[in-house]
Protein backbone atom coordinates (compact mmCIF):
# COMPACT_ATOMS: atom_id res chain seq x y z
CA UNK A 1 0.00 0.00 0.00
CA UNK A 2 2.95 2.11 0.56
CA UNK A 3 4.83 1.77 -2.80
CA UNK A 4 2.14 3.13 -4.74
CA UNK A 5 1.36 6.05 -2.23
CA UNK A 6 4.94 7.19 -2.96
CA UNK A 7 4.13 6.54 -6.49
CA UNK A 8 1.44 8.67 -6.65
CA UNK A 9 3.50 11.32 -4.80
CA UNK A 10 6.12 11.24 -6.81
CA UNK A 11 4.36 11.60 -10.38
CA UNK A 12 3.69 14.94 -10.12
CA UNK A 13 7.39 15.90 -9.22
CA UNK A 14 8.68 13.36 -12.19
CA UNK A 15 5.86 15.06 -14.49
CA UNK A 16 7.25 18.24 -13.28
CA UNK A 17 11.05 17.55 -13.92
CA UNK A 18 10.12 16.18 -17.45
CA UNK A 19 8.58 19.42 -18.22
CA UNK A 20 11.27 21.75 -17.29
CA UNK A 21 14.00 19.86 -18.93
CA UNK A 22 11.46 20.39 -22.29
CA UNK A 23 10.99 23.84 -21.80
CA UNK A 24 15.29 24.18 -20.93
CA UNK A 25 15.86 22.30 -23.86
CA UNK A 26 13.17 23.88 -26.04
CA UNK A 27 13.52 27.84 -25.30
CA UNK A 28 16.93 28.32 -27.32
CA UNK A 29 14.97 27.45 -30.69
CA UNK A 30 12.43 30.48 -29.95
CA UNK A 31 13.00 33.23 -31.25
CA UNK A 32 13.20 36.62 -29.40
CA UNK A 33 13.84 39.76 -30.68
CA UNK A 34 15.92 42.07 -29.70
CA UNK A 35 13.46 45.07 -30.48
CA UNK A 36 10.68 42.80 -28.80
CA UNK A 37 9.27 44.55 -25.71
CA UNK A 38 10.83 42.99 -22.16
CA UNK A 39 12.23 40.23 -23.42
CA UNK A 40 13.15 38.57 -20.05
CA UNK A 41 10.32 38.11 -19.24
CA UNK A 42 9.17 37.29 -22.19
CA UNK A 43 10.92 34.46 -22.03
CA UNK A 44 9.87 33.72 -18.24
CA UNK A 45 6.02 33.60 -19.96
CA UNK A 46 7.35 31.20 -22.48
CA UNK A 47 8.93 29.07 -20.53
CA UNK A 48 5.91 28.94 -18.51
CA UNK A 49 3.54 28.04 -21.36
CA UNK A 50 5.93 25.93 -22.82
CA UNK A 51 6.25 23.74 -19.70
CA UNK A 52 2.40 23.82 -19.81
CA UNK A 53 2.39 21.97 -22.74
CA UNK A 54 4.62 19.56 -21.91
CA UNK A 55 2.93 18.81 -18.93
CA UNK A 56 -0.46 18.60 -20.72
CA UNK A 57 0.91 16.13 -23.19
CA UNK A 58 1.90 13.35 -20.13
CA UNK A 59 -0.90 14.26 -18.70
CA UNK A 60 -2.84 12.98 -22.67
CA UNK A 61 -0.46 10.41 -22.93
CA UNK A 62 -1.60 8.71 -19.08
CA UNK A 63 -5.35 9.10 -20.08
CA UNK A 64 -5.79 11.67 -16.79
CA UNK A 65 -7.21 14.87 -19.44
CA UNK A 66 -6.47 15.97 -22.90
CA UNK A 67 -3.78 18.40 -23.53
CA UNK A 68 -6.13 21.26 -24.28
CA UNK A 69 -8.26 20.62 -21.06
CA UNK A 70 -5.02 20.99 -19.05
CA UNK A 71 -4.24 24.39 -21.08
CA UNK A 72 -7.44 25.68 -20.27
CA UNK A 73 -7.28 24.87 -16.55
CA UNK A 74 -4.18 26.50 -16.31
CA UNK A 75 -4.85 29.61 -18.41
CA UNK A 76 -8.45 30.21 -16.34
CA UNK A 77 -6.87 32.77 -14.22
CA UNK A 78 -7.82 33.07 -10.63
CA UNK A 79 -10.67 35.21 -9.09
CA UNK A 80 -10.64 38.92 -8.93
CA UNK A 81 -11.92 40.64 -5.94
CA UNK A 82 -14.71 43.21 -6.35
CA UNK A 83 -13.75 46.31 -8.14
CA UNK A 84 -15.01 49.55 -6.08
CA UNK A 85 -15.87 51.18 -9.34
CA UNK A 86 -17.91 48.55 -11.68
CA UNK A 87 -20.84 46.45 -11.05
CA UNK A 88 -19.62 42.99 -12.25
CA UNK A 89 -22.91 40.77 -13.28
CA UNK A 90 -22.84 36.94 -15.00
CA UNK A 91 -26.10 36.57 -17.56
CA UNK A 92 -27.12 34.80 -20.52
CA UNK A 93 -27.63 36.24 -23.69
CA UNK A 94 -29.72 34.18 -25.60
CA UNK A 95 -28.51 31.39 -24.24
CA UNK A 96 -24.55 32.87 -24.24
CA UNK A 97 -23.42 33.15 -21.18
CA UNK A 98 -22.02 36.65 -20.66
CA UNK A 99 -20.11 39.21 -18.14
CA UNK A 100 -21.74 42.60 -17.77
CA UNK A 101 -19.44 45.52 -16.47
CA UNK A 102 -21.21 48.54 -15.83
CA UNK A 103 -19.35 51.66 -14.27
CA UNK A 104 -20.74 52.50 -11.21
CA UNK A 105 -20.66 56.19 -11.20
CA UNK A 106 -23.66 58.28 -12.21
CA UNK A 107 -23.13 59.25 -16.28
CA UNK A 108 -24.67 62.70 -17.55
CA UNK A 109 -26.46 60.55 -20.78
CA UNK A 110 -26.52 56.83 -22.01
CA UNK A 111 -22.80 54.93 -21.96
CA UNK A 112 -21.49 53.46 -24.79
CA UNK A 113 -21.88 50.07 -25.21
CA UNK A 114 -18.92 47.63 -26.19
CA UNK A 115 -19.09 43.48 -27.31
CA UNK A 116 -16.02 42.09 -26.04
CA UNK A 117 -15.02 38.67 -27.77
CA UNK A 118 -11.55 37.30 -26.14
CA UNK A 119 -8.80 35.81 -28.26
CA UNK A 120 -7.19 32.27 -27.52
CA UNK A 121 -7.48 30.95 -31.10
CA UNK A 122 -10.55 29.78 -30.86
CA UNK A 123 -9.99 26.89 -28.34
CA UNK A 124 -8.50 28.87 -25.20
CA UNK A 125 -9.93 31.65 -23.12
CA UNK A 126 -12.95 32.50 -20.85
CA UNK A 127 -14.72 35.56 -19.17
CA UNK A 128 -11.92 35.00 -16.23
CA UNK A 129 -8.77 35.11 -18.72
CA UNK A 130 -10.27 38.16 -19.67
CA UNK A 131 -11.42 39.52 -16.76
CA UNK A 132 -8.68 42.46 -16.52
CA UNK A 133 -8.99 43.51 -19.87
CA UNK A 134 -12.36 43.84 -19.44
CA UNK A 135 -12.59 45.84 -16.66
CA UNK A 136 -10.01 48.23 -17.86
CA UNK A 137 -11.81 49.22 -20.85
CA UNK A 138 -15.00 49.37 -18.72
CA UNK A 139 -13.40 51.65 -15.77
CA UNK A 140 -11.14 53.50 -18.11
CA UNK A 141 -13.57 54.35 -21.28
CA UNK A 142 -16.57 54.31 -18.37
CA UNK A 143 -18.54 52.16 -20.86
CA UNK A 144 -21.03 48.94 -20.35
CA UNK A 145 -18.79 46.29 -21.40
CA UNK A 146 -20.40 43.09 -22.38
CA UNK A 147 -17.72 39.72 -22.17
CA UNK A 148 -18.86 36.67 -24.51
CA UNK A 149 -18.05 33.18 -23.44
CA UNK A 150 -18.77 31.86 -26.77
CA UNK A 151 -18.20 28.08 -27.31
CA UNK A 152 -14.85 26.33 -28.29
CA UNK A 153 -13.43 24.24 -30.68
CA UNK A 154 -12.46 21.96 -31.40
CA UNK A 155 -15.66 20.73 -29.57
CA UNK A 156 -17.95 23.07 -31.12
CA UNK A 157 -16.64 24.38 -34.82
CA UNK A 158 -17.29 26.98 -37.10
CA UNK A 159 -19.61 28.27 -37.10
CA UNK A 160 -20.60 28.27 -33.21
CA UNK A 161 -18.06 30.44 -32.06
CA UNK A 162 -19.16 33.30 -34.68
CA UNK A 163 -23.05 32.33 -34.29
CA UNK A 164 -22.78 32.85 -30.47
CA UNK A 165 -21.34 36.26 -30.80
CA UNK A 166 -23.69 37.49 -33.20
CA UNK A 167 -27.13 36.47 -31.03
CA UNK A 168 -25.20 37.43 -27.84
CA UNK A 169 -24.73 40.97 -30.10
CA UNK A 170 -28.26 41.26 -31.35
CA UNK A 171 -29.57 40.33 -27.87
CA UNK A 172 -27.89 43.20 -26.25
CA UNK A 173 -29.07 45.32 -29.04
CA UNK A 174 -32.92 44.52 -28.51
CA UNK A 175 -32.56 44.92 -24.88
CA UNK A 176 -30.47 48.06 -24.88
CA UNK A 177 -32.69 50.49 -22.55
CA UNK A 178 -31.88 47.75 -19.77
CA UNK A 179 -28.25 48.67 -19.23
CA UNK A 180 -28.25 52.58 -20.13
CA UNK A 181 -26.33 52.53 -23.32
CA UNK A 182 -27.27 54.41 -26.51
CA UNK A 183 -28.17 52.18 -29.04
CA UNK A 184 -26.41 55.06 -31.11
CA UNK A 185 -22.90 53.97 -29.44
CA UNK A 186 -22.33 50.24 -29.38
CA UNK A 187 -18.88 48.75 -30.47
CA UNK A 188 -17.56 45.40 -31.62
CA UNK A 189 -13.81 44.47 -29.82
CA UNK A 190 -12.10 41.40 -29.92
CA UNK A 191 -8.51 40.12 -29.70
CA UNK A 192 -6.50 37.91 -31.84
CA UNK A 193 -9.70 35.21 -32.73
CA UNK A 194 -11.79 37.63 -30.91
CA UNK A 195 -10.51 40.12 -33.82
CA UNK A 196 -11.67 37.59 -36.50
CA UNK A 197 -15.19 37.01 -34.68
CA UNK A 198 -15.95 41.36 -34.62
CA UNK A 199 -14.81 41.70 -38.11
CA UNK A 200 -17.17 38.63 -38.83
CA UNK A 201 -20.15 40.09 -36.81
CA UNK A 202 -20.02 43.24 -37.87
CA UNK A 203 -19.95 42.48 -41.53
CA UNK A 204 -22.92 40.49 -40.75
CA UNK A 205 -24.64 43.43 -39.13
CA UNK A 206 -23.75 46.03 -41.38
CA UNK A 207 -26.34 44.50 -43.97
CA UNK A 208 -29.21 44.40 -41.37
CA UNK A 209 -31.39 47.59 -41.28
CA UNK A 210 -33.69 46.12 -38.70
CA UNK A 211 -31.28 46.53 -36.17
CA UNK A 212 -29.04 50.10 -34.71
CA UNK A 213 -25.75 50.24 -36.78
CA UNK A 214 -22.68 49.95 -34.96
CA UNK A 215 -20.88 52.79 -33.74
CA UNK A 216 -17.11 51.10 -34.56
CA UNK A 217 -15.00 47.88 -34.28
CA UNK A 218 -12.01 47.35 -32.43
CA UNK A 219 -9.82 44.56 -33.92
CA UNK A 220 -6.89 43.87 -31.74
CA UNK A 221 -3.75 42.01 -33.41
CA UNK A 222 -6.91 40.30 -35.49
CA UNK A 223 -6.59 36.68 -37.78
CA UNK A 224 -8.07 37.40 -40.71
CA UNK A 225 -7.59 35.22 -43.30
CA UNK A 226 -6.25 31.50 -43.60
CA UNK A 227 -4.89 31.70 -47.84
CA UNK A 228 -1.41 32.51 -47.25
CA UNK A 229 0.46 31.53 -43.87
CA UNK A 230 3.75 32.98 -45.86
CA UNK A 231 2.92 36.60 -46.15
CA UNK A 232 6.15 38.61 -44.96
CA UNK A 233 5.29 38.88 -41.13
CA UNK A 234 4.44 35.34 -40.99
CA UNK A 235 8.08 34.41 -42.35
CA UNK A 236 9.70 37.16 -40.03
CA UNK A 237 7.94 36.28 -37.50
CA UNK A 238 7.48 32.20 -37.60
CA UNK A 239 9.04 31.65 -34.18
CA UNK A 240 8.35 34.53 -31.89
CA UNK A 241 6.29 34.37 -28.97
CA UNK A 242 2.90 34.02 -28.40
CA UNK A 243 2.22 32.86 -31.26
CA UNK A 244 4.24 30.94 -33.55
CA UNK A 245 2.92 30.43 -37.50
CA UNK A 246 2.33 26.39 -37.17
CA UNK A 247 0.03 27.49 -33.80
CA UNK A 248 -1.69 30.24 -36.07
CA UNK A 249 -2.68 27.04 -38.78
CA UNK A 250 -3.28 24.80 -35.68
CA UNK A 251 -5.73 27.21 -34.32
CA UNK A 252 -7.24 28.06 -38.07
CA UNK A 253 -7.81 24.03 -38.66
CA UNK A 254 -9.13 23.41 -34.99
CA UNK A 255 -11.73 26.13 -35.82
CA UNK A 256 -12.77 24.88 -38.83
CA UNK A 257 -12.64 21.26 -38.38
CA UNK A 258 -11.69 20.29 -35.19
CA UNK A 259 -8.56 18.68 -36.06
CA UNK A 260 -5.61 19.91 -37.73
CA UNK A 261 -5.06 17.63 -40.20
CA UNK A 262 -3.31 18.48 -43.64
CA UNK A 263 -1.55 21.41 -41.38
CA UNK A 264 1.62 20.72 -43.41
CA UNK A 265 -0.04 21.52 -46.53
CA UNK A 266 -2.13 24.36 -45.38
CA UNK A 267 1.13 26.18 -44.15
CA UNK A 268 2.69 25.52 -47.63
CA UNK A 269 -0.38 26.73 -49.21
CA UNK A 270 -1.35 23.67 -51.18
CA UNK A 271 -4.69 23.96 -50.27
CA UNK A 272 -5.99 26.89 -52.24
CA UNK A 273 -6.91 26.28 -56.02
CA UNK A 274 -4.64 28.48 -58.35
CA UNK A 275 -7.81 30.19 -59.59
CA UNK A 276 -8.53 31.40 -56.37
CA UNK A 277 -5.54 32.81 -55.12
CA UNK A 278 -5.66 34.54 -58.49
CA UNK A 279 -9.12 35.90 -57.57
CA UNK A 280 -8.42 37.01 -54.11
CA UNK A 281 -4.39 38.11 -54.35
CA UNK A 282 -6.18 41.99 -54.72
CA UNK A 283 -6.59 41.32 -51.15
CA UNK A 284 -4.31 38.91 -49.68
CA UNK A 285 -0.99 40.02 -51.07
CA UNK A 286 2.75 40.92 -50.30
CA UNK A 287 2.57 43.40 -52.85
CA UNK A 288 -0.54 45.42 -50.53
CA UNK A 289 2.52 44.99 -47.69
CA UNK A 290 3.87 48.62 -47.18
CA UNK A 291 7.74 48.18 -48.16
CA UNK A 292 9.01 49.29 -44.45
CA UNK A 293 7.10 46.01 -43.09
CA UNK A 294 9.70 43.74 -45.98
CA UNK A 295 13.12 44.65 -44.59
CA UNK A 296 13.30 41.97 -42.31
CA UNK A 297 14.19 39.10 -44.05
CA UNK A 298 11.24 38.03 -46.60
CA UNK A 299 11.41 35.37 -49.37
CA UNK A 300 9.54 35.64 -51.96
CA UNK A 301 8.04 31.84 -52.45
CA UNK A 302 7.30 30.05 -55.02
CA UNK A 303 4.18 28.63 -56.25
CA UNK A 304 3.09 25.25 -54.43
CA UNK A 305 1.36 22.15 -56.25
CA UNK A 306 -2.30 22.17 -55.10
CA UNK A 307 -3.90 18.86 -53.52
CA UNK A 308 -7.64 18.91 -53.88
CA UNK A 309 -8.22 16.34 -51.59
CA UNK A 310 -7.28 18.75 -48.80
CA UNK A 311 -9.21 21.98 -50.55
CA UNK A 312 -12.18 19.72 -50.01
CA UNK A 313 -11.88 19.47 -46.04
CA UNK A 314 -10.74 23.23 -46.33
CA UNK A 315 -13.10 24.94 -48.63
CA UNK A 316 -14.91 26.83 -45.98
CA UNK A 317 -11.60 28.95 -45.46
CA UNK A 318 -13.28 31.07 -48.14
CA UNK A 319 -16.13 32.05 -46.69
CA UNK A 320 -16.16 35.59 -45.03
CA UNK A 321 -17.25 34.71 -41.70
CA UNK A 322 -14.58 32.44 -40.85
CA UNK A 323 -11.82 34.77 -42.67
CA UNK A 324 -13.14 38.18 -42.83
CA UNK A 325 -10.48 39.71 -45.04
CA UNK A 326 -12.72 37.94 -48.26
CA UNK A 327 -15.42 39.90 -48.03
CA UNK A 328 -16.71 41.54 -51.03
CA UNK A 329 -16.11 45.61 -51.73
CA UNK A 330 -20.14 45.90 -51.36
CA UNK A 331 -20.07 44.87 -47.76
CA UNK A 332 -16.69 46.23 -46.85
CA UNK A 333 -17.99 49.64 -47.84
CA UNK A 334 -20.64 49.68 -45.42
CA UNK A 335 -18.86 49.13 -42.52
CA UNK A 336 -18.70 51.24 -39.00
CA UNK A 337 -15.35 53.33 -37.86
CA UNK A 338 -12.52 51.13 -37.35
CA UNK A 339 -9.71 50.63 -35.06
CA UNK A 340 -6.45 48.24 -35.78
CA UNK A 341 -4.35 47.02 -33.34
CA UNK A 342 -0.90 45.57 -34.93
CA UNK A 343 2.27 44.50 -33.59
CA UNK A 344 6.03 44.23 -35.37
CA UNK A 345 7.01 40.88 -33.97
CA UNK A 346 3.55 39.09 -34.41
CA UNK A 347 2.81 36.88 -37.22
CA UNK A 348 -0.72 38.43 -37.68
CA UNK A 349 0.69 41.28 -37.70
CA UNK A 350 0.03 41.48 -42.41
CA UNK A 351 -3.52 40.49 -41.71
CA UNK A 352 -4.33 43.64 -39.90
CA UNK A 353 -2.65 45.74 -42.50
CA UNK A 354 -4.64 44.41 -45.34
CA UNK A 355 -7.89 44.82 -43.69
CA UNK A 356 -6.53 48.06 -43.21
CA UNK A 357 -5.78 48.77 -46.99
CA UNK A 358 -9.12 47.04 -47.64
CA UNK A 359 -10.93 49.82 -45.47
CA UNK A 360 -9.40 52.63 -46.69
CA UNK A 361 -9.78 51.66 -49.82
CA UNK A 362 -13.47 51.23 -49.32
CA UNK A 363 -13.71 54.83 -48.07
CA UNK A 364 -14.54 53.56 -44.41
CA UNK A 365 -12.34 55.90 -41.38
CA UNK A 366 -9.31 53.53 -39.60
CA UNK A 367 -7.65 54.36 -36.64
CA UNK A 368 -4.41 52.09 -36.62
CA UNK A 369 -2.05 52.00 -33.89
CA UNK A 370 0.88 49.86 -34.05
CA UNK A 371 3.55 48.92 -31.69
CA UNK A 372 6.85 48.63 -32.92
CA UNK A 373 8.00 46.33 -29.76
CA UNK A 374 4.80 44.59 -29.13
CA UNK A 375 4.21 40.91 -29.89
CA UNK A 376 0.92 38.77 -30.06
CA UNK A 377 -1.18 38.68 -26.79
CA UNK A 378 0.59 41.65 -25.55
CA UNK A 379 -2.74 43.52 -24.34
CA UNK A 380 -3.45 40.28 -22.24
CA UNK A 381 0.27 40.55 -20.32
CA UNK A 382 -0.41 44.44 -19.85
CA UNK A 383 -0.01 43.45 -16.07
CA UNK A 384 0.06 39.70 -15.79
CA UNK A 385 1.13 37.67 -12.67
CA UNK A 386 2.72 40.78 -10.88
CA UNK A 387 4.80 42.33 -13.74
CA UNK A 388 3.66 44.12 -16.37
CA UNK A 389 4.66 44.94 -19.80
CA UNK A 390 4.66 48.08 -20.69
CA UNK A 391 4.18 47.83 -24.88
CA UNK A 392 0.64 45.83 -23.75
CA UNK A 393 -0.65 48.91 -21.24
CA UNK A 394 -0.10 51.27 -24.12
CA UNK A 395 -2.05 49.71 -26.66
CA UNK A 396 -4.85 49.39 -23.91
CA UNK A 397 -4.75 52.90 -23.61
CA UNK A 398 -5.02 53.84 -27.00
CA UNK A 399 -7.84 51.55 -27.45
CA UNK A 400 -9.58 53.25 -24.76
CA UNK A 401 -8.69 57.01 -26.44
CA UNK A 402 -10.22 56.11 -29.53
CA UNK A 403 -13.43 54.45 -27.75
CA UNK A 404 -13.12 58.26 -25.69
CA UNK A 405 -13.34 60.16 -29.11
CA UNK A 406 -16.58 58.42 -30.40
Amino acid sequence: ALLPALLLLLLPLAALAVALATVLLGLPSYDIPPGVNQPAKLRLVLAVLLGTAALGRILEKTGLCSQITFGRYVRQGRKLGVDPKLCIQDRQFNKVPVRVYQPKATSDGRRRGILFFHGGGWVFGSLDTYEKVCRYLSRESESVVVSVQYRLAPEHKYPAAYEDCLNATIHFMNNIEHYGVDPANVIVCGDSAGGNLAAAVSQTLAGRSDLPKLRAQVLIYPGLQALDFNLPSYQQNRGVPLLFRERAAFFALQYLNGDALHMQEVLEGSHIPPEMRRKYRKWVSPDNIPEKFKVRGVEPLGPTDFIAEVYETVKRFCEPNLCPLLAEDAVVHQLPESFILTCEYDVLRDDGLLYKKRLEDNGVRVTWYHLEDGFHGVISLYDYCGFSFPAGKRGLDSIVNFLKSL
